[in-house]
């Protein structure tokens, strides 16, 4: 048998233990998958005393994660404490330097410095290897580095955060206001310390940036992805969607374009019948599209501590039997700085607004929208019990910058009441 790999564990969550447990109950299973076996050496977390549920006393501790990544008996530093900088970065950047391979699930980290780290990484003949990062236990980065090694990709798509789609399956299926289903949430543990990470889109771009430095070879630019959260969904809008045979989802879309790269997460409208539109609860989905391979659906638990620990021990894996590869698929200093897209790809989108109950005031809105150069597909004027009525309208497609130059000149009209609300639709 070839020497143990020897791994350090930094951070000791949810997912540090589920990899900790791995180990000790696969012992045999991972040392005849690997050629070798796979142990671990030291471990380090905020606080030595936590009950965990995982016998923690085999291993040394370590109190400073940059220790722990220096140590001799240390071959791959296991990075799983979260956060783009402090001791996350300053660990792993130890650990590079100390000639050890890493094994990350911290998407914030890479989307803010994964190019440099990758450079560095790259230069001293080390890898970076994050599985875990992006949408749990799938294996969407095996997939595309590996699977579709041979496609030119043209579209990357996807759920890719479970609470998200929780929120707003749950308001479809309950019938229930945003607030109600986020509070829900919140009690039920899924949200961030931070809500806005998964509710305002962040954590979710973090990983369509990387899915998108991948696909389409060039530097990861996470401050150019287009973000918009969910927090303005409202039930109605849920219902509207459901009369016209859609459903929202927080969908990320990352595609390279004559006008350049084209990145963001915001909330559309999807056919209720397509693979998207039928995912519910906490689960990812992410479709990757390739001049030869047509369209795949990658679809599985998207968070969690079985999850999340497996596509970990996936990456520890490759390392233990010798496989490397560029941190993102290719060498890093071949990764071209992408041109941000100025402006999406044109599409449908679906309005909805109140109005003064009068006569006239649905024609001013339908001026102003054609004023822009937007087309109606469809309108629709609601029942109502006071001054206002609301009203939803569907428009051909449109550039997203003629539709914000019609809604600037909404207020001007005097006949809408209230900020409306624009969601892309996605039919494809």
């Amino acid at each position: 048998m070839n020497d143990p790999l020897r791994l350090g564990i930094a951070g000791l969550g949810t997912v540090g233990t589920g990899v900790v447990r791995i180990i000790r109950q696969k012992a045999s299973l991972l040392a005849e998958r690997a050629g070798r076996p796979v142990t671990i050496s030291a471990v380090s977390a905020r606080s030595r005393g936590k009950k965990r549920g995982v016998p923690l006393e085999d291993y040394a501790w370590e109190d400073d994660p940059v220790a722990l990544a220096q140590r001799d008996d240390v071959d791959v530093f296991v990075e799983l404490m979260g956060g783009h900088n402090g001791p996350a970065k300053a660990a792993t950047e130890a650990a590079i330097a100390a000639g050890k391979d890493v094994v990350t699930a911290n998407k914030a980290l890479l989307a803010h410095h994964g190019h440099a780290l990758a450079l560095t990484a790259e230069a001293a003949g080390r890898v970076i290897r994050f599985e875990a990062a992006v949408a749990g236990g799938i294996p969407v980065i095996k997939a595309l580095t590996e699977g579709l090694a041979g496609n030119d990709m043209t579209r990357v798509m996807g759920v890719m955060n479970g609470t998200c789609n929780y929120i707003l399956t749950r308001m479809q299926s309950a019938g229930l206001p945003y607030a109600d289903v986020f509070q829900e949430a919140s009690d039920l543990g899924y949200l961030e310390a931070d809500p806005q990470l998964d509710v305002g889109g962040i954590d979710a771009a973090h990983k369509l940036s990387l899915l998108a430095a991948i696909a389409f070879g060039t530097q990861v630019d996470f401050g150019s992805v287009q973000m918009e959260g969910i927090g303005a969904i409202a039930i109605e809008d849920i219902n509207h969607a459901a009369d016209m045979g859609y459903r929202i989802k927080l969908l990320g879309v990352a595609q390279m374009t004559g006008r350049g790269l084209e990145q963001r997460m915001t909330p559309c409208l999807v056919p209720a019948t397509s693979p998207l539109g039928q995912l519910d609860g906490g689960t990812n989905m992410v479709v990757l599209e390739g001049d030869n391979v047509e369209q795949i659906v990658l679809r599985g638990p998207g968070a969690g501590m079985g999850p999340t620990a497996s596509a970990v021990m996936g990456d520890v894996m490759d390392i233990a039997r010798g496989f490397r590869l560029p941190v993102f698929g290719r060498p890093a200093t071949g990764l071209k700085q992408a041109q941000p897209a100025q402006g999406g790809t044109p599409a449908p989108y679906y309005l909805r607004m109140s109005l003064t109950d009068k006569p006239g005031a649905l024609a001013k809105v339908a001026t102003a929208l054609g004023d822009a150069g937007i087309s109606i597909d469809r309108m629709r004027q609601y029942d109502h019990d006071g001054p206002d009525a609301p009203v939803l309208i569907v428009t051909h497609k449109a550039s997203r910058a003629d539709l914000d130059r019609a809604l600037a000149a909404m207020p001007a009209l005097g006949v809408v009441t209230d900020t409306p609300i624009a969601l892309r639709i996605e039919t494809a």
